[in-house]
């Protein structure tokens, strides 16, 4: 009996009837028949190996009897690992691996005989260890898949066990490995998710056979408990009909992170074998497909992207087909797993949605080429199409129910997918395309829901600065109007979001002047009732004034008109502080002039009606705006506009500047970094005449321009300060800042001089001064309508005094040195004296009869010119031009000036009486004009 007990390391001969006799007693007595004392674990696990290989109907028994013995030694492992001592050798442990090497030895030599019943005893005595031992001190949660395939591996026992089925599987891996998979599958079933540690070990060991057989022996599962039958229905109750599909679900996920690849292919294979095929189990793929899909997401995820590749027409109309069979209320149980599917699927959502939109309505009504889409397929699709939108709807305006924290927890992923898409959803409905443009409409207002208050924004921002037409343009009221139901208004951060772009420069320079037109586009009162535009996108507008003034000076032509265009329609805040106003008004001049330059009779009207509306904003504006306007019309280089002269020495300067050299100008510098007005006159201010090493700034312009293009000039000038006089609250006050500008372009160091007419000794040392004045006024033909439209605003003109001053002085110093025969021959000097004389009538300055002289001036001889325009210096000289001595008439609106409290004005006329005695042959039929 000993010879029993012996260890397997021998030769092993046959044992004969009587020694086998023996051994099944041993066994099953657990004695020793010649000693009868007790066999030791070890000695009685060698027996049942014995009976193993020598008596195959005591398999059973016998492999139920080392369940013990891994049993025990799984135990103390678990126990030496608790103590923390060493790993130490015990006669079970040589049992063990006796036990490994004898089923080793069986399974080689036939394994169609014994892989089967090894792999399934092997995993469910995995399975019942790892779920026996789950709660013991020491043994990682479930959840940590890492952690507890590591404590496994490390027990020699389990360690054995593992190898036994991995074995087992690799000698069926060939032929059939199914019943060994069933197993695996099996015990997962019973004892997840302490065995997925297993389902992980061997998924990466065999991921070929395990992906492609986990999913046949699912299927075969799935038909047997009813899923072949239906579609929806089946798809929906098969977690409770296929025990085995969760266990699929959590094989297929363990490998997903490292075998994706392999078990997208393997889907797609099953899903097109199954197509036009009539076999049962084909018949019941597509529902266990959708199953899957269902239980996992990350399968869905790994497929949905590849799946529309596949979804051509031939499959689309063999699906059709497919499912066209099938009773009413399995279908539309199949189709709502479908919409729930695509709700929940995140990869490739914007190539999901377009595909949707392409099958239910093509944007062409000429077929591509290649096999022709069923009828059935377009309106399968469109219905699938509708019930997704309806599905999304409700889960959006749904989950809103239990509270915002509660809502922006519960994403839908189909929409967070979409949500880095907005500018091609936004592009696609805008094409505007049949019917597919409602679907888009509808689901862009879903997203912008779904990712607001940012989403709503950005989707309101693209259609904005997308649109191209009035008609693609209207999709962003609309779309406002539908999330003003359900959000706060979305426009205000709209537009925010817009400025944030320009600012970034992430806008191409044509979509940002079409983002621009498209706001002044909305801006626009409404024909034909004449309402105002959008109220609201006006104010959100005006808060970024600032941030659109800097828009009129873009290099871009087209972008600083459109931001010109915008800001005229936009309404204006009435308290504009300084240092939002002051840089308004610089850009809006320069845009104005920018549209004067291109010789369009059309083109400056937007600049001036921005200055306009801006002049209206309040006083202070109205000056601001009239003072920048004179100033760039007389100091700048768009003085030639209006038929400014070249200076002497301006052409040397120019030719002495570098060829090719870029133009440089300090003052549109300074205009555009100075953070407020300069001041006016004096010691403060600040004038910059050239470059350093390029001397004096040369002329802006280039050829002449001809005398239409400079009275329209002119006229549009004019006709705008006009209009920003009347916006000012007192004519006079506007007026009066047009002189202040004058003084300041013309003559700067006597701005804030006095107005009285200063006496004779001290007028000779203001000669040099007086003849840089005339020779402006010469050389800027502007100055005199300017002085005109100063003098309509009394009594503004006396402010202008130095200039009225320097002029007369200059002309009065030239008659006297004329010594031509006849005025003619100064034919500018005798326009400039009847102009002067003129406008001092006009400005109430000069009593009318004085102030008629002028008349007489293309008859007289220079020297009778020089005269009367002593006469007229005298009179001032008198009765200073001074604002005090006007009144206001109220009845009239007007300051007038009473001249009959003036000083003795006969003494003022002798001269021009007896200029008329003198020519009384010539003159006499305009005598009585100049008697009081």
């Amino acid at each position: 009996m000993s010879a029993l007990c012996d260890p397997p390391g021998g030769a092993r001969a046959p044992l004969s009837a009587q020694e086998l006799s023996q051994e099944v007693k041993a066994f099953l007595s657990g004695l020793d028949p010649a000693q009868g004392t007790p066999l030791s674990p070890a000695a009685h696990a060698r027996c049942a190996l014995r009976l193993l290989r020598c008596l195959p109907p005591a398999r059973h028994a016998a492999l139920q009897h080392l369940r013990g013995l891994f049993d025990e030694q799984v135990c103390a492992h678990l126990l030496q690992r608790e103590a923390g001592a060493a790993a130490a050798a015990s006669p079970g442990a040589e049992a063990l691996q006796e036990a490994r090497r004898a089923l080793a030895e069986l399974v080689a030599a036939n394994p169609r005989a014994w892989a089967p019943g090894v792999a399934a005893w092997a995993s469910e005595l995995m399975g019942q260890l790892s779920s026996k031992y789950a709660g013991r001190p020491g043994v990682p949660p479930a959840a940590s898949l890492n952690e507890l395939l590591q404590l496994w591996m490390a027990c020699p026992a389990t360690r054995a066990l593992l190898d036994i089925y991995s074995q087992c599987l690799a000698a069926m891996a060939g032929s059939c490995p199914d019943a060994c998979v069933d197993a695996l599958l099996d015990t997962s079933v019973q004892h997840s998710p302490h065995f997925d540690w297993v389902v992980a070990h061997v998924g990466s060991s065999f991921p070929a056979t395990i992906i492609s057989r986990v999913l046949s022996c699912g299927l075969k599962d799935f038909c047997a408990h009813g899923g072949g039958g239906g579609g929806g229905e089946a798809a929906a109750l098969g977690d409770k009909r296929a025990p085995k599909m969760a266990s699929v679900v959590g094989i297929l996920g363990h490998l997903a992170s490292r075998h994706a690849g392999s078990i997208k292919q393997e889907l797609l294979r099953m899903f097109r074998e199954s197509l036009g095929s009539a076999r049962e189990h084909h018949k019941a793929t597509v529902p266990f497909l959708l199953q899957l899909a269902l239980l996992s997401p990350a399968l869905l995820a790994t497929v949905s992207a590849e799946l529309v590749d596949a979804l051509q027409p031939p499959v689309l109309n063999q699906l059709h087909q497919h499912f066209s069979a099938l009773p009413r209320d399995e279908l539309e149980a199949t189709a709502g797993v479908a919409v729930h599917l695509l709700c929940h699927a995140s990869a490739g959502a914007l190539r999901t949605l377009r595909f949707l939109l392409a099958t239910a309505a093509p944007a062409s009504v000429i077929a591509a080429p290649g096999p022709a889409l069923r009828e059935g397929v377009r309106e399968a699709c469109e219905r699938l199409l509708q019930l997704l939108l309806l599905h999304l709807q409700k889960l959006v305006h749904g989950r809103g129910g239990a509270g915002p924290a509660e809502a922006a927890a519960r994403p839908v992923p189909f929409l967070e997918a979409l949500r880095p898409h907005v500018r091609e959803l936004c592009q696609d409905a805008l094409r505007l395309e049949r019917r597919r443009g409602l679907w888009q409409q509808q689901l862009l207002a879903l997203l912008a829901v779904h990712s607001a208050p940012h989403g709503a924004a950005e989707a309101l921002f693209f259609l904005l600065a997308l649109a191209r037409t009035p008609e693609e343009l209207a999709l962003a009221p609309q779309l406002r109007a539908g999330l003003r139901a359900v959000l706060p208004d979305p426009l205000p951060a709209a537009v925010a979001a817009a400025v944030a772009q320009i600012h970034a420069g992430r806008l191409p320079e044509p979509q940002l002047a079409q983002l621009l037109r498209n706001l002044a586009l909305l801006l626009q009162p409404r024909e034909p009732e004449g309402e105002p535009g959008e109220p609201a996108l006006g104010a959100a507008l005006a808060r970024h004034l600032p941030d659109l003034a800097q828009l009129l000076l873009h290099p871009r032509p087209e972008v600083a008109e459109a931001a010109c265009r915008l800001l005229a329609a936009c309404p204006l805040p009435r308290a504009l502080p300084p240092a939002h106003l002051l840089p308004a008004v610089r850009a809006a001049v320069r845009r104005f002039f920018a549209g004067l330059r291109r010789g369009d009779a059309a083109a400056p009207a937007p600049g001036a009606r921005l200055l306009a509306r801006l002049s209206a904003v309040s006083p202070a504006a109205a000056k601001a705006v009239l003072a920048q306007l004179v100033e760039a019309a007389l100091g700048g280089r768009d003085a030639e506009l209006f038929g400014e002269a070249e200076p002497d020495g301006r052409g040397e300067a120019a030719a002495a500047a570098a060829p090719g050299a870029a133009p440089a100008s300090l003052l549109d510098d300074n205009r555009r970094l100075a953070g407020g007005p300069s001041a006016a006159g004096g010691v403060w201010s600040v004038f910059h005449g050239g470059v350093i090493g390029r001397g004096r700034r040369a002329a802006g312009g280039g050829a002449r321009r001809g005398a239409e293009e400079l009275s329209r000039n002119t006229q549009a000038f004019l006709s705008l300060l006009l209009r920003c006089c009347r916006g000012a609250a007192v004519g006079a006050e506007a007026a009066k800042a047009v002189a202040a500008a004058l003084v300041e372009a013309v003559c700067p160091e006597a701005a804030g001089a006095e107005l009285a007419w200063p006496p004779e000794e001290l007028a000779r040392a203001t000669v040099e001064r007086d003849l840089r004045i005339l020779r402006r006024f010469r050389r800027q033909p502007l100055l005199f309508p300017l002085l005109r439209l100063v003098a309509g605003g009394r009594p503004a003109l006396c402010y202008c005094s130095v200039l009225l001053r320097g002029l007369l002085a200059g002309l009065v110093a030239h008659w006297d040195a004329c010594r031509a025969g006849s005025t003619a021959a100064s034919p500018w000097h005798l326009r400039a004296s009847c102009a002067l004389v003129a406008l001092l009538a006009e400005g109430s300055l000069l009593p009318p009869v004085l102030g008629n002289m002028h008349e007489l001036f293309p008859e007289l001889a220079p020297f009778e010119v020089h005269l009367l325009l002593l006469s007229v210096w005298g009179y001032l000289r008198d009765n200073s031009p001074l604002p005090q001595k006007f009144t206001f008439q109220p009845r009239l609106g007007a300051f007038r000036r009473d001249f009959g409290r003036d000083a003795d004005l006969g003494k003022h006329l002798a001269v021009l009486h007896s200029v008329l005695h003198r020519n009384i042959h010539r003159l006499g039929r305009m005598a009585a004009r100049f008697y009081p």
